[in-house]
């Protein structure tokens, strides 16, 4: 049967790997066992993706990615360039905490700076975007902008990723959004 993705030469993926067509994974990469990765993806160059780890369809990792063990990736995440995913909250060399690991969500569409860092145990939300550099330390809603260290919402992004006008929650691509009683954004389908 004829493979319906590529793997550049110089990676190596672990048997029991799964791979969705058109999936391309490109120099230096390391797909660990169990590792289940969606269609029409793309790892760049010296990714890791860690044991039984979940990748969605359209999924965009750029170089220098390590997605460890208890990190989950829905469809259409970005990844940017020397992002960093923990996956122990206290972690100790002489204290390894054997296969128990923080479980991390990054929803559907969410976009993650270069060199952004997600701390383990959280869920970053539908269509968010995280800046470059910022420090994700708890959980972030549907499509919030966040910056800084620690990361703080700065506004509102369209699911396109245009950021929002605070004032009118409307998105030059046509979209319009709601803020709902607990203070979270959602989409107005007309």
């Amino acid at each position: 049967m004829e493979e319906k993705f590529f793997i550049h030469p110089s990676s190596y993926v672990d048997d029991g790997v799964k791979i969705g067509d058109g999936t391309k994974i490109w120099y230096f990469c390391h797909v660990q066992k169990g590792a289940s990765i969606g269609a029409n993806c793309s790892l760049g160059q010296n990714v890791n993706i860690g044991n039984n780890v979940k990748i969605g369809n359209g999924v965009r990792i750029q170089n220098n990615v390590s997605v460890y063990e208890g990190v989950e990736i829905e469809d259409n995440v970005f990844c940017g360039p020397s992002c960093v995913f923990t996956n122990v909250t206290t972690p100790r060399a002489h204290f390894p905490v054997h296969g128990v690991y923080a479980k991390t969500l990054i929803k559907k569409g969410a976009s993650l700076g270069a060199n952004c860092t997600v701390v383990c145990g959280h869920t970053i939300g539908r269509s968010a975007m995280i800046a470059a550099g910022a420090v994700v330390t708890k959980n972030v809603g549907d499509y919030a902008l966040m910056a800084g260290v620690p990361a703080r919402r700065i506004g509102w992004v369209c699911e396109c990723g245009k950021r929002l006008d605070d004032n009118t929650l409307k998105c030059e691509c046509g979209r319009e959004y709601q803020i709902d009683v607990a203070g979270n954004l959602f989409q107005v389908v007309k």
